[in-house]
């Protein structure tokens, strides 16, 4: 990993667990790169309970190959993720000047198919009316394999498309769980005050708890760590979140 994350790791204590807000601060004071990292979520969990970065790492006691135990949910976070996040809107008439007003980057239909059919891809988020969607699902090869089709599940089909956008704009974020068992999201970056990291972890964690599958046994929060993009991790007390 190199010898400033070498450097960092000898100073922690990696064996010993954490409470939160501890796990970030100590985070924010080992990031040793001079750029400012993202704070990423990372949740893992579990597909066999048996098997047991800043970025948090959550295992969890479900099988995410099962239908009935998928792990998703969106969420504003309180303090947004430090960056401005560029999103297009496939609308039309009133519903495209709702989505410009509310700050859309790129408003459109056809022309906007089209644009992306042919390679442009210069977005974060993409949103959509429903009426518009069997225009939309065209792209579903290109939008699909990068998180970027619009879905109804994440609040990004919608008639309240101006809401929709305001919501990404103000840090609104979504999470997946995906066919390893882990879950990534940002929830800041490493110029952020602590107490507003641990604000957005802590609404992201709440929110995992709360989407726990009732088909779901055993215990739910394995494993939990925290760390810079390019840092070392820190194991967090999992009791200290449940």
């Amino acid at each position: 990993m190199g010898k400033k994350y070498d450097a960092a790791k000898e100073k922690l204590d990696t064996t010993k667990q954490h409470k939160l807000k501890a796990a970030v601060d100590m985070v924010k004071q080992h990031a040793y790169t001079k750029f400012d990292e993202s704070v990423d979520l990372a949740v893992n969990l579990v597909v066999d309970p048996k098997k047991s970065d800043q970025m948090v790492r959550v295992n969890l006691g479900v099988d995410p190959k099962k239908s009935d135990q998928m792990v998703r949910g969106t969420i504003v976070l309180p303090h947004g993720i430090g960056k401005k996040v560029r999103v297009i809107a496939f609308a039309k008439g009133e519903k495209a000047q709702e989505a410009a007003g509310a700050g859309a980057d790129h408003v459109g239909a056809e022309d906007l198919v089209e644009k992306i059919s042919g390679g442009w891809l210069d977005f974060d988020k993409a949103v959509a009316t429903p009426d518009l969607m069997g225009m939309v699902s065209k792209l579903g090869k290109i939008l699909g394999p990068r998180g970027l089709m619009p879905n109804p599940k994440t609040g990004t089909v919608t008639f309240d498309i101006g809401k929709a956008i305001k919501d990404i704009a103000a840090g609104k974020v979504e999470y997946k769980i995906d066919k390893a068992g882990i879950v990534h999201v940002t929830v800041g970056k490493v110029s952020f005050d602590g107490q507003k990291l641990y604000d957005n972890a802590k609404v992201i964690l709440d929110s995992i708890i709360k989407s726990k599958p009732a088909s779901s046994k055993g215990k739910y929060l394995k494993k939990v760590s925290i760390s810079s993009t390019m840092g070392v991790g820190i194991e967090v007390d999992a009791s200290d979140i449940a």
